[in-house]
């Protein structure tokens, strides 16, 4: 039953949370990561994501059937790509267990692998330049002219 995509539409939270809705689930957690006004209290001006979308939305799903398999869970995952404005949801995970211990597992766990493992890279813009950010390295465009 996992569900994962990837999209340019704003993501339906209340859509992704009935697609794990069942009668013997008791717990449901969900995650969405917005698009804040900053990083470190400096100020972003733009914000917008890209893949390799293949073998992006491939590992979702991957991962969302691993987490069911792991901790016992439905899990359902959507990740925008393209420009996201402030404070729009840029990720979006929901599980769900029929206890709540398994579903807050299942969801940490997907975030965190999800920012590590998957094909997705951010691209931010300040006042002093753009970053590109894979994990928690940030390179600098004009850097990447120098690799």
């Amino acid at each position: 039953m996992a569900f994962a995509r990837l999209t340019r539409s704003p993501i339906d939270l209340a859509a992704l949370q009935a697609r794990v809705k069942t009668n013997e689930c008791g717990g449901y957690v969900t995650f969405a990561g917005d698009v804040r006004n900053n990083v470190s209290g400096k100020p972003v001006i733009a914000l917008s994501y890209e893949a390799y979308e293949t073998l992006a939305a491939k590992e979702l799903l991957r991962l969302a059937q691993e987490a069911e398999d792991g901790f016992g869970t439905i899990c359902a995952i959507e990740h925008r790509l393209g420009p996201i404005p402030i404070g729009e949801t840029a990720v979006a995970i929901v599980a769900a267990s029929a206890h709540r211990a398994q579903a807050f597992e299942a969801c940490r766990w997907l975030i965190d692998t999800i920012k590590v493992t998957v094909p997705i890279w951010k691209h931010e813009t300040y006042e002093d330049g753009t970053y590109w950010i894979e994990g928690e390295q940030a390179i600098r465009c004009e850097e990447m002219d120098q690799l």
